[in-house]
């Protein structure tokens, strides 16, 4: 009679914890496709929150929308910007770009590649990596750096430093492309730079 009562437990044991697994585990693949359903593009992107000429609204969806691209036939593809998120073997490719995150990346990040899997599309924010001045940033183990162009010197891609180089530098050349043009150049710095209140 004991013998029967600990394998009725045993076995009511055993199958309480292959539930609470089965449970478990639905639980887990509710919730991540909870995040993926939660994690959308964000329209505007709200840069430099602490630059002293006023923060930047980047309008997100206008420029990986429209005829943004440097030769102003397209979109700006996602890893002009996410350039951390393509395999290591491109960017070998585009020096001086090193970083690739994750680091066993085999995906280029695309507007499909998100919209499909937003979670595991890895798209790692600028300050992640370009960190301000002063700060260690949250994916490596210190800000990048990268050579002076015509010197020895080295430059600390901070935040204020990629945002200017990317940003700043795909403006002058599309004007260079296309004098038509309105978007602001590397010298006018207030064109995106607003105060607030």
């Amino acid at each position: 009679m004991y013998m029967k009562r600990a394998l009725k437990i045993t076995i009511l044991g055993v199958a309480i914890s292959l539930g609470s697994i089965a449970i478990g585990d639905l639980v887990s693949v509710l919730t991540v496709a909870q995040v993926q359903q939660d994690i959308k593009m964000p329209e505007v992107i709200v840069l430099g929150k602490d630059a002293k000429l006023g923060s930047v609204t980047f309008n997100h969806v206008s420029h990986n929308g429209g005829k943004y691209s440097i030769d102003g036939t397209g979109p700006i593809a996602c890893i002009e910007c996410h350039h951390t998120a393509q395999p290591a073997s491109e960017l070998a490719k585009h020096p001086p770009l090193k970083t690739s995150w994750p680091a066993d990346r085999t995906t280029t990040l695309t507007a499909d590649l998100f919209t499909k899997g937003p979670a595991a599309a890895g798209v790692a924010a600028c300050r992640n990596c370009h960190a301000r001045a002063g700060e260690i940033p949250k994916l490596l183990p210190a800000i990048p750096e990268i050579k002076h162009e015509g010197s020895t010197a080295m430059i600390s891609l901070t935040n204020q430093q990629a945002f200017h180089r990317n940003c700043a530098g795909c403006h002058t050349e599309a004007a260079k492309q296309n004098k038509a043009l309105k978007g602001p150049t590397t010298m006018q710095c207030t064109l995106c730079h607003k105060r607030t209140g």
